[in-house]
């Protein structure tokens, strides 16, 4: 077998993970000071979370989250209407189920911890209706993964798998347009966008601008670095005038003035919020992806030259791919502070999870309970973000570039 065969036959894998013994082994108690800083690590955490602790389960009057769970997850969302909530839950459960089983790894990792968490609020002190509704949710992920895993017999890499992966990328396409209908309706059955709040809306304004600031966020990125004065001058103006102000004065800007300027265009709050979100981060991803772009060497452009490739093929199949692959970790910084900013629509009357919280403290049963509400929802921001960390760890030791 010669040089080229052996090439073609390497296969990258990611590295092995350890077991926790024998990483607590190697990290821990490698030697006796290491064992010692640990045990003095261990002393020091036990008298500063045992108060905690203490609070957290003995104290701390937790009877303000399942009595107000609905305004967290769906704010004023009428609660005859619930059920198109729940169905979007039961439609993502199954894509979820079905890419788990197709696509396996990373992703079914994520659809277990998916289906844990909805099994952990499905045996906490809820409603009936909503326990049996996060339970149904992670029964029907594990009946779709049994489907396409099991019944269908379509073992990941074969041919079935790979004519089944469109129409699965496209159902999480068309799940989007899905959703925002069902949720609103039409006619006689809608639901204004005023009643939408809590998580709901958190997740909508985070996904909308997560989706569509980071495409806009490459295109002023390649608009910055053109050789075309009219493109390079106006994607930088744009992207220099929009760092240059705070999201709150956005926000004010596409509450205020996009009705003085489209008089004629009805858009709602929840629209005009999320349009302003994804125009201030797609600045910033522009910045982060422009530092990708500038770190690939001049030879890759001449090298793409001289195998007769243009310049939109270029940057698709040789610069793009290796600039956003070395920027993996400011992007996805990118958005998780772009979920936290989500805050900010409380400025402009939207009531996110946030907003939210700070609605159920103005009622008189639960004034004095501000630690336990504010706990709670930072829990849930923690949840997400940490999810979006380590997702973005795990494609980085995938692709190689994982420097830990």
């Amino acid at each position: 077998m010669n040089m080229e065969e052996q090439t073609q036959h390497i296969e990258l894998k990611p590295p092995a993970s350890k077991g926790i013994v024998p990483w607590m082994k190697e990290n821990l108690f490698s030697t006796w000071f290491n064992t010692l800083l640990t045990c003095l690590a261990l002393v020091f955490l036990y008298l500063v979370l045992k108060g905690v602790l203490t609070w957290v389960f003995t104290e701390a009057n937790w009877k303000v989250i399942p009595a107000n769970l609905q305004l967290f997850t769906v704010g004023t969302y009428p609660r005859e209407e619930i059920w198109r909530v729940w169905s979007i839950l039961y439609l993502l459960s199954a894509l979820a189920g079905v890419s788990a089983s197709i696509w396996g790894g990373l992703t079914f990792r994520f659809s277990v911890g998916i289906a844990c968490v909805l099994l952990f609020f499905a045996v906490l002190p809820f409603e009936l209706s909503t326990r049996a509704g996060y339970f149904g949710c992670a029964a029907l992920m594990a009946a779709a993964f049994a489907l396409i895993r099991y019944k269908w017999a379509v073992p990941k890499g074969t041919v079935s798998d790979n004519r089944l992966r469109p129409w699965v990328l496209g159902g999480w396409v068309l799940s989007f347009p899905v959703m925002m209908i069902t949720l609103h309706g039409f006619g006689e059955n809608a639901i204004p966008t005023a009643n939408w709040g809590g998580l709901l809306l958190t997740l909508i304004l985070a996904v909308v601008g997560i989706l569509f600031c980071f495409p806009l966020g490459v295109l002023l990125a390649i608009g910055r670095r053109s050789r075309l004065p009219a493109l390079k001058w106006a994607s930088t103006v744009y992207i220099e005038t929009i760092r240059g102000v705070p999201l709150i004065t956005i926000l004010f800007m596409a509450n205020l003035m996009i009705p003085i300027f489209m008089p004629d265009v009805e858009l709602d709050k929840v629209l005009r919020a999320m349009l302003g979100i994804t125009f201030f981060s797609a600045a910033y991803m522009a910045e982060n992806v422009r530092g990708g772009l500038q770190a690939i060497p001049r030879g890759q452009y001449e090298a793409a030259q001289a195998v007769g490739l243009n310049y939109p093929k270029t940057m698709r199949f040789i610069v793009l791919p290796q600039a956003l692959q070395s920027v993996i970790p400011a992007i996805v910084g990118q958005f998780i502070a772009l979920f936290k900013d989500t805050t900010l629509v409380t400025i402009i009357g939207l009531l996110d999870l946030l907003g939210i919280a700070k609605g159920v403290l103005t009622n008189r049963k639960w004034l004095s309970l501000q630690a336990e509400v504010y706990i709670f929802a930072a829990v849930i921001y923690f949840i997400f973000c940490y999810s979006m960390s380590y997702i973005s760890r795990r494609i980085e030791a995938a692709l190689g570039v994982n420097i830990d």
